[in-house]
């Protein structure tokens, strides 16, 4: 597996993170005790949210001081060209409910790219990673991994098409677009949240999409699925991680989904 070789320290060290994370969060996975409560914005948070990114700040406090965090639960610490973005629990619905579809998201940004991230899904036995140039793997672990490539499907007709939640969609104005997208797209599923990119990485869907999601949500998706051959960007086709909202593919597909989720003009 190539890396970066400025690169292998840091994603060595997510790694170490995932692993801390993937404890405590497997640890209280289906707790009766599990205690939660709701944030301003109505999604609720857990205990193991906040422990998960407590851990993860301590060990970016020893071992990385100079960089800067930007978290999911607490505020942003640090200035710096190196930025690490955290989302300890992605997908906290379903792990409060039991559902086994939820991942810790740990990216490094640098230079205002992300250059590096592992997701990690315990609970599904799963993990992902990539570095920029480095390529994107799957495995337990760095020394027993498989490399990802995207599909090469190449017609919307022919496509597989993953999302979260569809009345996140009805409710914009690219809702209509979108239920096109469905209605042309071979095959729909709501795999949700992480997997739906991990997804595309791997080859088994060929298109993702979400309308509303931040920072951490979308950092360490992005890098995987273009290390992966494919295209990750906002609704808009601005690569990266900027703006509200995500859209991964193949590549070969993307322009062809922009024109389904292109916003309605004002005239």
């Amino acid at each position: 597996m190539a890396v970066s070789k400025d690169l292998t320290d840091d994603l060595r060290l997510a790694h170490l993170m995932a692993d801390d994370a993937d404890s405590l969060t497997m640890n209280r996975f289906k707790a009766l005790d599990l205690r939660f409560s709701s944030k301003p914005d109505n999604t609720p948070v857990t205990e193991a949210d906040t422990a998960v990114e407590e851990a993860i700040r301590r060990t970016l406090a020893r071992t990385r001081p100079r960089d800067a965090v930007h978290g999911e639960e607490f505020s942003d610490t640090g200035e710096s060209s190196r930025r690490w973005i955290i989302d300890p629990i992605d997908g906290t619905k379903n792990y409060l409910r039991g559902v086994p579809v939820w991942a810790t998201l740990i990216a490094l940004e640098v230079d205002g790219r992300i250059a590096a991230s592992v997701v990690s899904a315990p609970a599904l036995n799963r993990r992902w990673w990539a570095s920029q140039g480095g390529g994107a793997y799957t495995g337990r672990s760095i020394l027993n991994a498989s490399e990802l490539r995207v599909s090469r499907v190449e017609a919307i007709a022919d496509a597989s098409l993953s999302y979260s939640d569809i009345a996140e969609w009805v409710e914009t104005d690219r809702g209509q677009g979108f239920i096109n997208l469905m209605r042309d797209a071979w095959r729909t599923r709501a795999y949700g949240d992480f997997w739906s990119y991990m997804l595309v990485a791997e080859g088994a869907v060929d298109m993702a999409c979400e309308p509303d999601l931040e920072l951490y949500d979308m950092a360490a998706l992005d890098i995987i699925v273009r290390e992966a051959g494919g295209r990750f960007s906002n609704l808009d086709g601005v690569d990266g991680v900027g703006g509200r909202g995500a859209l991964a593919t193949n590549g070969l597909l993307h322009e062809a989904v922009l024109e389904y989720l292109r916003a309605p003009s004002a005239d």
